[in-house]
């Protein structure tokens, strides 16, 4: 009995905790601003206590004194995570980055690897605060009360991802990060844009592959706009409805909200064609969301690398991009086509240039890597964040409504005169591996 008690009693604790949504942390040494959660450089994670960090070797805790809060910091000479146990849904997160009596260079990102602020800089003695919104999901599937009802269906590479695991991750990057504060707190009014597709679409959690969806958070400005990416690697639009996953977005999709769709890669590859199955699925998932007031965007999907004698792009997705034109236009949605985007921009690259954007590295770039990458599917960082300035230049210039949310870090964009590779700006995190994601 007494057992049962114990257990019964952890159960309310842990679940009281997790209902916790707002949270101020002071990161630094002794002092600690009043109201807020002392963090130092020995606060390691701990699920019973819900937040700390993944990895406390090499973490520094400096104290330049005069105030509390932004008179002391956490660095490292490597990237360093910080986790948060929270329920799901939409956050505001403010940081206070920087040094009292020095400079500070960060790029955060969260989760697997999703780009929120990219090489922020402060001048000698600024402390800066930077806002940015981030989505968290779980697995679970919920009535409107809020009773459990399923679960997605993950593959048992998904559960060493950072995405799934019921916990916010910030990621701390670059060449000088300071960290003197978190507050976090829900945000109950940002539109979510929820992402749907396939490894061309999903937070890659491992270098060098990454993916559009990951990048574009990066161009929306904060509180206005929450990026949810539940695209994984390897799958059809079939497989996306199997393992549960559009049902999860079915469950939490508000009206207002936006659900981009972009397939085809996997489907076209697992035998399937255009008519059997794909259109069918693509107009019922079209007709839900038109019922439930959401904002659809189709994508067509891009390219891959392969090109002709001629230094032109070979279309070797069939019809399923002209299917997805051809669905837009009978259904009436937005439709980004990032298919004919795409051939533009890598013929603009060039052959051998355009190796830059995909997984192309010699033997022993990474661990565990004894053979040469070579992949003309997937893309690194740097042709991610191409693609995703290729989808926020199509928002910008149909003019959809989103685009009212776009940040100043979108300046403009020529498919014809692509960002210098040398001048990308990516240190790397800390997670690496040479596999190569599900599907092709």
């Amino acid at each position: 009995m007494k057992n049962w008690i114990g257990i019964i009693a952890i159960f309310i604790c842990s679940s009281m905790f997790a209902q916790q949504t707002n949270f101020k942390f002071d990161f630094g040494g002794s002092r600690t601003q009043e109201g807020f959660i002392p963090i130092t450089e020995h606060s390691k994670f701990d699920r019973k206590m819900g937040y700390g960090f993944m990895d406390i070797s090499g973490l520094k805790s400096v104290d330049r004194g005069g105030d509390a809060l932004t008179g002391d910091y956490i660095t490292s000479d490597k990237p360093f995570y910080f986790s948060v146990v929270i329920p799901e849904g939409n956050y505001d997160i403010r940081l206070n980055l920087g040094d009292s009596k020095g400079t500070s260079q960060t790029t955060v990102r969260v989760e697997n690897r999703r780009l929120m602020l990219d090489d922020v800089k402060t001048k000698e003695g600024e402390v800066v605060e930077k806002i940015i919104t981030v989505h968290i999901k779980d697995s679970i599937l919920r009535n409107q009360e809020g009773v459990e009802i399923g679960i997605v269906k993950l593959k048992p590479r998904e559960r060493k991802y950072l995405h799934w695991d019921n916990l916010l991750t910030i990621e701390f990057n670059d060449k000088a990060p300071k960290v003197c504060a978190i507050i976090l707190q829900p945000n109950k009014t940002a539109k979510t844009i929820y992402l749907t597709g396939d490894s061309t679409v999903v937070d890659a959690l491992y270098e060098p592959w990454a993916s559009w969806g990951q990048i574009l958070p990066y161009f929306f400005i904060p509180e206005e706009v929450a990026v949810a990416n539940y695209a994984e690697s390897g799958e059809t639009l079939k497989a996306f409805e199997d393992r549960h996953r559009i049902d999860k977005i079915w469950n939490k999709i508000k009206p207002g909200d936006y659900l981009f769709i972009q397939f085809g890669h996997n489907d076209q590859k697992s035998g399937n064609s255009t008519k059997s199955g794909y259109r069918k699925r693509l107009k019922e998932w079209i007709n839900n969301a038109k019922q439930l007031n959401v904002m659809l965007v189709l994508v067509t999907s891009m390219n891959r690398r392969v090109f002709d004698k001629n230094n032109k792009i070979v279309n070797t997705l069939d019809d399923f991009p002209d299917a997805m034109r051809e669905i837009a236009k009978e259904e009436n949605v937005y439709l980004i086509d990032l298919n004919a985007m795409s051939k533009t921009l890598f013929e603009a690259m060039g052959p051998e240039n355009s190796k830059k954007a995909f997984v192309y590295y010699p033997a022993n770039s990474y661990p565990n890597q004894p053979d040469a990458l070579a992949d003309d599917t997937h893309f690194n960082t740097y042709g991610a964040y191409e693609l995703a300035k290729c989808v926020v230049k199509s928002m910008v210039d149909q003019k959809l409504p989103l685009s009212k949310f776009i940040s100043k870090n979108y300046k403009g964009f020529d498919l014809n005169k692509p960002d210098p590779f040398e001048k990308f700006h990516w240190p790397e995190s800390v997670f690496m591996e040479s596999l190569k994601p599900d599907g092709n």
